[in-house]
């Protein structure tokens, strides 16, 4: 089989692998029709990031290096204790590599609706991030929602708090591209983070600030400017990977003194078995996407910008590690010549 590996720092490319097989008896062979990319992520290990994990300090950065955790395709194989799906069945799975297969275990993968296609399918993964940050913050129908920063991942946002009730939803992001495609989501409003009035904008529109916050910008610039447009006793879900801690908030001011609530978002903090208020484990809330999709209320197909081959990988990531602005892309491994 053909799979993408980050070879060393700032150099992709398609190499010949065997195919995994069964090993354990809840494992499952999903050949991959599509792989998305998660440009913040995958731009932090293409370059060799030592700080790529917050459950452990700066590592050494070691190559080769594999990437790639959201696709979808359908089952070519699977273990004797799997019941969940079955050969031929179409599934979304969580935690991949961009490869022509990947085996994985039986939680890790999710049947999808047939109407439901595999460039949706191969965003459910990712799409969790932001429901598990969304009902981190317990957001209430009716309340006003802040999407500071429009990669994948606000994207995405648009329409989960369009299906969560929030009212009005305000998306932030410098580039102009960026903010009318959030108007085409569903966006109530747009903004500039580096208009001077930004903050006063936003408090004008929401009667007073921000309910709920998703900084995903994983920039402390962002986040201080949402502190600036987040209301008193608002709700500030980290969602975005801040990897360089070198940055002054006035905690005193912007979050003790208003009743400001922090919460850490990374999609790992989360149960591993069971699913509680506001705390879903990651295969509950793949499954919640699923029916999200299978009764419309998001759409994931406008989000997608590109798809494109594998064979280009050394070009397109390239352009990942130098560009500032990477369009939402998805490799199309059927096609490989």
């Amino acid at each position: 089989m053909k799979s993408i590996l980050f070879t060393s720092p700032g150099i992709a490319e398609l190499v010949d692998e065997q195919i995994p097989e069964i090993v354990n008896d809840d494992d499952v062979i999903v050949k991959l029709e599509r792989t998305t990319i998660s440009a913040g992520t995958e731009r932090a290990n293409l370059i060799g990031d030592t700080n790529v994990s917050p459950m452990c300090g700066p590592t050494v950065a070691v190559f080769p290096r594999r990437t790639g955790y959201s696709a979808s395709g359908y089952v070519t194989g699977i273990g004797p204790g799997v019941h969940s799906v079955a050969v031929g069945d179409k599934v979304a799975v969580s935690w991949s590599n961009h490869s022509e297969y990947c085996v994985l275990a039986e939680k890790k993968v999710y049947k999808l609706p047939s109407d439901v296609s595999f460039e949706s399918g191969a965003l459910v993964h990712i799409a969790t991030f932001p429901l598990a940050a969304i009902r981190k913050c317990r957001l209430e129908v009716g309340e006003s929602a802040l999407i500071m920063g429009l990669g994948v991942l606000g994207l995405v946002s648009i329409g989960l708090l369009k299906a969560s009730g929030a009212a009005p939803i305000i998306a932030v992001d410098p580039i102009p591209e960026k903010r009318e495609l959030a108007i085409k989501l569903g966006a109530d409003f747009v903004f500039d983070p580096f208009d001077l009035d930004f903050a006063n904008k936003v408090k004008e529109i929401t009667g007073g600030g921000a309910n709920v916050v998703l900084e995903i910008t994983g920039n402390g610039g962002g986040l201080n400017l949402a502190l600036d447009a987040i209301a008193e006793f608002g709700r500030v879900a980290l969602l975005g990977c801040t990897r360089n801690s070198d940055f002054s908030i006035d905690y005193y001011r912007k979050v003790h003194g208003r009743g400001v609530t922090l919460i850490g978002a990374h999609t790992r903090a989360r149960p591993a078995v069971e699913s509680s208020a506001g705390w879903w484990t990651e295969r509950d809330d793949a499954m919640a996407i699923i029916k999200l999709l299978k009764f419309k209320r998001v759409d994931f197909d406008i989000l997608i910008e590109d798809i494109l081959s594998p064979k280009n990988a050394g070009e397109i990531y390239s352009k990942l590690a130098c560009e500032k602005s990477f369009p939402l892309v998805q490799f199309d491994w059927n096609n490989l010549m």
